[in-house]
């Protein structure tokens, strides 16, 4: 029985990596069984470079297996890959990162697995050939999330992951927004094979995965999935709450005694700067929820498509 794997790629100032990348998937076809077909699904996320043109060069040279999706402008790397599930005709479907990071040649055995009936197959970060800061960064973010989020997801993070058609139909049903694409997968709870592998360094061009960009999405993830802030805003103000009640019974104490309290200038500011910013942090986090919940009941687009070759 024949299957059709479709491969979905977020693309985003990639003119130099499409053509390298797009050569290695097509000779890597050829170390899959005879009864797979194959379906490429490239997203232009608003590049400003050469990415469109390199996309339609591919088109043109596979123009029945080939997809290429335009949007408006930069929607972020996971509406770039909501955008190519909603093209996608697959039996499963594989994310890819256009920059070769994650290695193509060990999708023929996640799809072996996925023809064994496991919905769900996870290449994790057993290593990555990246400097000491990215890695320290990315460890911190998975291993946070691990713990205090979502239980049960392999260790070392992950990007390239394999999945049924009835996962995509799911993930598209949701429509989540300001979210972490891989691990709301992951959070569906199917059973899963994980596959380790070392992340390669990139060899082409500059990543435009910045800093601000990291933290935003780990407010996304621990937002998304964990209540874990609400829950340290409601233990630190009990916290204080007692805290408050014993300094109340000294006080108290020293009137019962006939000791007159005097509280200088200093004692009174630090109180008032604790509280205070104790009270504008928690503002803070829960208006991180508050609007994340204005977005989702807004129903604003994910993202908008200008162009799209099917």
């Amino acid at each position: 029985m024949n299957h059709k794997l479709t491969y979905i790629i977020p693309c985003y100032f990639n003119e130099k990596n499409i053509p390298v990348t797009t050569k290695e998937l097509i000779q890597n076809e050829a170390k899959f069984n005879s009864n797979i077909k194959f379906e490429y699904i490239l997203i232009d996320d608003g590049s400003k470079d050469n990415t469109y043109k390199e996309l339609l060069i591919f088109k043109g040279l596979y123009p029945e297996k080939v997809k290429i999706i335009k949007l408006t402008g930069n929607f972020g790397t996971f509406n770039a890959i909501l955008a190519g599930m909603s093209y996608s005709t697959g039996d499963c479907n594989v994310i890819l990162t256009a920059d070769l990071q994650d290695p193509p040649e060990l999708i023929p055995k996640m799809i072996d697995y996925w023809e064994k009936g496991i919905k769900l197959v996870i290449a994790n970060r057993e290593d990555r050939d990246d400097p000491l800061s990215q890695r320290l960064i990315s460890n911190l973010f998975h291993n946070s999330i691990r713990k205090f989020a979502i239980k049960g997801i392999p260790k070392g993070g992950f990007d390239l992951v394999l999945f049924d058609k009835k996962i995509l139909n799911e993930v598209l049903a949701v429509n989540q927004k300001n979210s972490h694409l891989i691990y709301l997968i992951s959070s569906f709870k199917y059973d899963y094979v994980s596959l380790p592998y070392t992340r390669r360094k990139r060899e082409i061009g500059k990543s435009r995965w910045t800093l601000s960009k990291k933290i935003k999405l780990f407010i996304d993830t621990f937002v998304s999935f964990s209540y874990l802030p609400l829950r340290i805003i409601s233990v630190l103000g009990l916290l204080f709450g007692f805290l408050a009640i014993v300094y109340i019974l000294i006080i108290i104490n020293k009137y019962f005694w006939g000791e007159i309290p005097v509280e200088g200038w200093s004692a009174l500011m630090l109180v008032i700067l604790i509280s205070s910013s104790f009270i504008m942090i928690s503002i803070g986090v829960i208006g991180e929820y508050l609007w994340r919940t204005l977005d989702e009941v807004r129903n604003n687009p994910n993202y908008v498509v200008d162009k799209e070759l099917l």
